[in-house]
């Protein structure tokens, strides 16, 4: 058995107790940098995690311990307890605890991004524009028709957001994603910048108005078929041009006979005579020959509306000299209504608080001065009067006339009918908005039985024409501004003005009383103008745009 155990070892392998044969190559090369003279290695001892040094799901206190990986309820992500009394946290989080940890401590909307210009048509008619696949490759021509776009809607007195959602919507849709869009009152700048193009930068100033709210809702209708994919960008054009091209609804004399209308209808309407209202019918017929030619000739805004209110005060002073039966106080507040620029403290108002602040600014420094224009012609017609040895008239004794409330609801429609037509509206949407106001004034009759206040009721009253209109708006699809201005015309306080101007002008003694009640005549025309506002923000929720965002949402 030795011989056999002999044979059969190797040749090369050494014997019991002999160090082995060195081989070239078998043992690894050592440079110098890897000796460590008279260096121990330490051992690196690995001291157990504190728990708070662990995560969330695997803190352990004194008398709790990991879980072993094995064990079945810690796979399942469940806190249990051993045998021995230690509560196991498993290794794996539960992932409805993950799930509400997230929830608490990761933000959605970090406040260090940008945020994505679409988002600004969240809560919009526009909102998720469709992005046509077959439109032109120019962006400049793309650029150029979303300029013609907002200089459309602002010279027919959109509001600036209406002006930069229908632009963002609209360049969205025809595949414009890097565009930045800044109104600024008359001026509207689109800079286009995309990462690998070409960038562009172009600036529109619009230095002309117009009273077209048919114009605006085929602007509206406009925008709204291109983001829904079915228009392109060549018959958008064509359309545009169409649109503004295209004569207004209505005349110029139907436009005086409307501006004739309303003035007698909102004189009976506060409690004037049938004589009076016939007074307030002739001045507003003369006023629209005023304005007629103060456009022609060129003569400043300004001018061109004191005077118009001078001529409806000095007919209406003539006439009481004349020994009419008239109140001339109630003449004159029905034939300055039309004058009164509520459409400009809705939108400038709402500007202020959609985020456009020198837009606001800027529109109600311009209401402002046609407050004060108007403010300055009933003044100038007054001191003549009392220099040429007229009559005075006692502003605080008014004799009003009662009449029912039917006759005064067909009044309040009427009056609305008459001046929407002023403003050139849509012929549909003249029954709607004068539903709307006799809606708003059945509200301000409950207000004034329940006693809410002069200054309370009036943005009541608003707030509701603001909610209803929307409403109708988004069914007819039109802008919310074309029903609400013309609807809360008869909330104007044509005569507070009227009374506070004759006290700033005769009575010198007591000013004070006269600077008061124009004060409250100018917080009550921004009462409504918030009013109506604040009833549009209402009734976004409700819109049939808002509700299919809400279905898109939770089908995500």
């Amino acid at each position: 058995m030795a011989q056999d155990n002999k044979q059969q070892r190797p040749v090369n392998q050494p014997r019991a107790g002999e160090d082995p044969a060195p081989e070239v190559g078998a043992l690894p090369r050592i440079t110098a940098n890897e000796i460590k003279l008279g260096q121990v290695e330490e051992q690196v001892v690995q001291e157990q995690p504190v728990s708070f040094e662990l995560p969330l799901n695997t803190a352990m206190s004194a008398n709790v311990a990991a879980a072993d990986v094995t064990d079945l309820e810690s796979r399942t992500g469940q806190v249990h307890t051993n045998e021995d009394g230690v509560t196991l946290v498993p290794t794996r989080a539960n992932p409805v605890a993950r799930s509400l940890l997230a929830k608490m401590w990761i933000s959605t909307a970090p406040p260090t991004q940008a945020l994505n210009i679409v988002d600004r048509l969240q809560g919009t008619p526009y909102a998720n524009p469709k992005v046509n696949s077959e439109q032109d490759a120019s962006a400049r021509r793309t650029i150029e028709f979303a300029l013609d776009l907002g200089e459309t809607l602002i010279r027919y007195g959109a509001g600036a957001l209406e002006v930069e959602t229908s632009v963002i919507a609209v360049t969205a849709a025809l595949g414009l994603s890097h565009l930045d869009v800044d109104i600024t009152n008359q001026s509207l700048h689109l800079n286009y910048s995309p990462p690998d193009a070409e960038s562009y930068s172009i600036l529109r100033v619009v230095r002309s108005s117009t009273s077209n709210y048919a114009g605006l809702v085929l602007v509206h209708r406009l925008v709204s078929d291109i983001i829904a994919g079915g228009v392109s960008r060549s018959e958008s054009a064509k359309r545009l041009k169409k649109i503004t091209r295209q004569p207004k609804p209505f005349p110029r004399w139907v436009v005086s006979c409307g501006n004739a209308v309303f003035a007698a209808a909102f004189v009976l309407f506060i409690g004037g005579s049938w004589l009076g209202a016939l007074v307030a019918m002739a001045s507003a017929s003369i006023v629209s020959q005023v304005g007629r030619y103060g456009a022609r000739w060129r003569v400043p805004e300004f001018f061109t509306i004191a005077a118009s209110s001078f001529v409806v005060t000095g007919i209406a002073l003539i006439s009481y000299e004349l020994q009419a039966p008239i109140d001339p106080a109630l003449v004159v507040s029905g034939g300055i209504l039309l004058l009164l620029p509520s459409s400009r403290f809705v939108s400038a108002l709402q500007d202020a608080i959609n985020g456009f602040p020198v837009t606001a600014v800027g529109r109600l420094f311009s209401a402002g001065l046609t407050y004060t224009a108007i403010v300055s012609g009933i003044s100038t017609a007054l001191v003549i009067s009392s220099v040429l040895g007229g009559e005075s008239v006692d502003v605080h004794q008014i004799a009003k006339i009662e009449y029912p409330s039917w006759l005064l609801i067909i009044l309040v429609a009427v009056a609305i009918i008459a001046g929407s037509v002023t403003e050139q509206t849509a012929v549909k949407l003249l029954l709607p908005t004068a539903a709307i106001a006799v809606g708003g004034y059945l509200v301000q009759m409950l207000c004034d039985l329940i006693g809410l206040g002069a200054r309370a009721t009036p943005a009541v009253v608003a707030t509701v024409i603001g909610f209803a209109a929307r409403f109708a708006a988004d069914k007819l699809r039109s802008p919310q501004l074309v029903i609400a201005a013309p609807a809360v015309m008869f909330l104007l306080p044509g005569l507070m003005i009227f009374r506070a101007m004759y006290g700033i002008v005769f009575e010198v003694d007591d000013m004070s009383r006269g600077l008061v009640e124009m004060f409250n005549a100018f917080a009550i025309m921004l009462s409504i103008a918030g009013g109506v506002v604040f009833g549009d923000t209402l009734c976004r929720p409700l819109t049939s745009r808002a509700r299919r965002e809400r279905r898109l949402i939770r089908r995500r």
